[in-house]
């Protein structure tokens, strides 16, 4: 009975990749056109929560989305949220619908054809080089200028299976009080036991997301990053200690 699991498992990421890569694919040359310029990034954005969708959909996961309070349209938030797959880019993509730009690693860069859009059209960081983390404010300002939001997992990665939440790195904080825009926290559920990053798991499924109320940063400066920090990590975590209830 184990040997049919690790088949499954085994067939389960490559059909993973398969539904990656192909919709890329086949979009190539509409999905080439939407980034020549910076300002069409809305419309991007909207073929990218398509390619969310149908990896979602493809890998039988059923997404609930609850919402406390919902984004206005044509304002700018910081959308932050816990980080335990490879599929809470899709699913964040699915549950905002205001266009944002994700800050991320620049090792995603390597992945074929993703690589090659996910270089393009997100703010990529260093994290081991601070002069690459500090451009990341300049760039950050340039797109939240133009109109668009912000998406940072601040845990900064993926942490080990057994960490429920690990603790939160600053640079979305203060860039969204730098900026006097709203904080957007989002509680991913079951995204850890529907596909990790452990090879051999995964199976199809609910995703439940949260969207909670979000945190006013009006009127604070930076000597507050830290108890922001601290109020929206306290915030995650109580929903999944809810969530595992």
């Amino acid at each position: 009975m184990i040997i049919f699991k690790y088949i499954f498992w085994v067939l389960y990421r490559i059909w993973f990749y398969i539904l990656v890569g192909l919709p890329i694919l086949i979009m190539f040359p509409v999905l080439l056109i939407s980034i020549l310029k910076e300002s069409w990034y809305p419309f991007f954005f909207k073929i990218a929560r398509v390619w969310a969708k149908i990896i979602l959909i493809g890998m039988g996961f059923g997404y609930r989305i609850d919402r406390e309070q919902t984004p206005e349209k044509d304002k700018s938030y910081m959308f932050i949220a816990n980080h335990t797959s490879m599929v809470d880019i899709m699913l964040m993509l699915v549950s905002v619908k205001n266009p944002f730009v994700f800050v991320g690693k620049k090792e995603l860069t390597k992945i074929p054809l993703f690589g090659f859009f996910y270089k393009r059209t997100c703010i990529l960081v260093d994290r081991n080089s601070p002069k690459s983390r500090q451009g990341v404010f300049l760039r950050a300002q340039r797109r939240l200028q133009s109109g668009l939001s912000i998406c940072i997992f601040p845990e900064g990665g993926v942490p080990e299976e057994h960490i429920e939440l690990d603790t939160f790195k600053d640079g979305a904080f203060r860039l969204a009080i730098n900026h006097q825009i709203p904080i957007v926290p989002l509680t991913f559920a079951d995204n850890k036991k529907r596909f990790s990053y452990t090879f051999f798991s995964g199976s199809p499924g609910r995703m439940r997301v949260k969207v909670h109320k979000f945190l006013s940063t009006e009127n604070l400066v930076t000597d507050d990053t830290k108890s922001l920090n601290e109020k929206a990590r306290h915030i995650i975590l109580k929903q999944l200690q809810v969530f595992n209830k």
